[in-house]
Order: C-alpha cells, then structure tokens, then sequence
C-alpha cells in the first residue's frame, strides 16, 4: 500500500480491515468490512451502487454489465431488489476485480496527494474487534436508506470502523468519492471567473486544482473541519433510524459513545 496504489494480497487481510474493489471500470468503488473466514459485510442496492433517483442509476448499471453481482453457493445473503446490508463471500464481493485496502489515519499531504476519493480518510480506526461488532450488528439490524451521495457502502464502512456519523441529512456522507465527485464541478465553477482576468489556461487549471483539493480535505470526516460528526454507538444508531431520529442524536459533538 502506499500513494500509488491500496492494493492488497488476499493472505494480508485481518478481521475488521476496510477493503473495496473498483468497479465500472473503475468509475466507482464498492466497499466492505472483512470479518474474518473469507466473509465480507456490506451495504448495497441490487448488489451496486445505485440509489441516486436520477439517469446516474442508468449511467452506473450501462457501464457496469461486467460486473453483475453473482452470488456463489456458499453465500448466506442473496441480493434482491431492496437495499440493505448483506454477507458475501470475498470473491462474491470483489465481483471478479481487485483487492484494496481502504487507509485510515493518514495525514493531510498524503491525504490531498491521494487525489482519487475513496481511497483514504484522516480519520482514526477504533479497534478491530470493535469494527466487526458493528458490521455484524448492522448486519442484523440495517444501517437505513441507501443514497449514493449520503449513506452508501464507503460510508458504512467508514462508519464501522470508526463509529463517527454524520448527522446533517442535508450534507454529503463521510465518504470519500461523493466528496470528489461533487468537489469536481464545484472547483469549475469557482475558477470560472478567472476568465475574466486572465487567458492563462495554466493559471486556470491550477486555481481548480486548489479549490479540488480544499473542498475534499474540508469534506473529509477526519479533517476536523466538520461540525456535523457525532460518535454514536452502534446500538443507539439502530434504535434512532427504526424511530427516524437520526439527526438528534446524543451525545454531543465529538463525544465518545463506545461501540
């Protein structure tokens, strides 16, 4: 693992990593928490990442024909037309792509160095027994509605291994990709009015880097940047999504609420 690349060998796994595959050709990654015995947990719609309402669920799905979700025989969990948490075997999960290891607690040149979204988070892990607990509870017990751009798979993974959550339901999850993607468009805009002072294409294009880059690093749930992240146990966040009472969660702000 390192700035070029997550990839990991099978061998090196440990219950409680965070892992992804690519898919799509590698228009988006899929996320999970391995616990142990060749098992992923993860957070899914029709076994992909769609649940946006919008022409990017056909986008995804057109682009994504190789990577149909099969599930083996020895998979407990099959996929249907609902959204939810679900056990697969690893190679169900990887869907014939690779194996990456999600990094935690990396610091900020290395973060905004890792250009690509999804990949890695300022945030630190709890323990590993911790992170399996979580997975295997939600597994049990759902982890609410996925949205692409609010609760998706890299956000329950996120969440599992650090129990942090956001809360404003109007803001973007704690991942990583929505963060790129929407950080795209919003670094052309910002730079657009350059044009009005200088031709210089160069200049241009540097000022959409920057903007690129602090809209990521300030959207990372690790950042310290964020006012909308809670630490919510795992049980008190299944008790508060079967009632909706997702944004006024206790504790307060920052506070640590065991598992």
């Amino acid at each position: 693992m390192g700035l070029l690349s997550n990839r990991v060998s099978r061998e090196s796994l440990q219950p409680g990593d965070h892992i992804y595959s690519w898919r799509a050709a590698y228009l988006y990654g899929h996320h999970g928490i391995y616990i142990g015995d060749n098992k992923v947990v993860h957070f899914t719609r029709r076994g992909r990442e769609v649940g946006t309402g919008t022409f990017i669920d056909t986008l995804l799905i057109s682009s994504g024909s190789s990577d149909t979700f099969v599930v083996c025989p020895t998979c407990t969990t099959t996929p249907n037309e609902g959204h939810g948490v679900m056990s697969s075997c690893l190679d169900c999960f990887l869907s014939g792509g690779f194996l990456y290891r999600f990094e935690y607690n990396v610091n900020p040149a290395f973060f905004i160095a890792k250009a690509r979204g999804g990949t890695c988070t300022q945030a630190v892990t709890d323990p590993d027994d911790m992170v399996v607990h979580r997975a295997k509870y939600l597994l049990e017990n759902g982890f609410g509605c996925y949205n692409v751009f609010k609760n998706n798979c890299e956000d329950f993974a996120i969440y599992c291994k650090t129990g942090l959550l956001v809360l404003d339901q109007g803001a973007i999850g704690p991942g990583g990709q929505a963060a790129s993607i929407i950080g795209g468009p919003i670094a052309a805009i910002v730079s657009t009015p350059l044009r009005l002072v200088t031709t210089n294409i160069f200049g241009m294009a540097a000022s959409a880097v920057v903007v690129y880059c602090v809209s990521r690093y300030a959207a990372d749930i690790g950042s310290g940047m964020r006012k909308d992240v809670v630490k919510v146990s795992v049980e008190e966040l299944t008790r508060r999504l079967s009632v909706g009472l997702l944004q006024v969660i206790d504790p307060p702000l920052n506070s640590s609420a065991g598992s």
